[in-house]
């Protein structure tokens, strides 16, 4: 059952069960479907339910994933949160109104390419040494005092 677990959390790019939880509630019910720990994840989420449990499996796969670290999916996650509530009140790629969003072009295309490119460069980051978006080098983008690029306020946690 563990093994089960591990494989799913990897396959997630989650690093805890607690994570899982909070990742499924992007998922569809089908495909969730697809084993007992997504499904169990899904439940959970669904109806609003935590397990004490939770902690000392996350302990035990301690020797595979690194739970203190940020997992990919947590890391991800508000961008991909947004644009799924976007689709739930109508907005869809094509539709790129600047007062309508509050994003601008650059932005808006971003959210429905970056998800594609997210599935697709996780697990090639992986492969690389990359385990959390904290291994990743940060790239300065100029010499001032906001040296580092920062996500447009629409699109970070608090305001999602």
């Amino acid at each position: 059952m563990l093994a089960q677990l591990a494989r799913t959390l990897t396959e997630c790019h989650c690093n805890s069960f607690a994570d899982l939880i909070d990742e499924i509630e992007l998922w569809d019910w089908n495909v969730a479907n697809e084993d007992f720990w997504s499904r169990l994840a899904k439940l959970l989420h669904s109806q609003k339910l935590s397990v004490t449990w939770a902690r000392k499996m996350d302990k035990k796969l301690a020797s595979v994933l690194v739970p203190e670290k940020m997992s990919w999916a947590t890391a991800t996650r508000s961008i991909r949160k947004c644009k799924t509530r976007i689709e739930k009140i109508g907005g869809s790629r094509v539709d790129t109104e600047r007062t309508a969003w509050g994003l601008d072009v650059q932005v808006w295309n971003l959210l429905w390419t970056g998800e594609e490119a997210i599935k697709k460069g996780i697990p090639i980051l992986k492969r690389a040494g990359f385990e959390s978006v904290k291994d990743l080098p940060r790239t300065a983008i100029g010499f001032s005092s906001k040296a580092y690029q920062d996500l447009p306020p629409q699109l970070r946690v608090s305001a999602t």
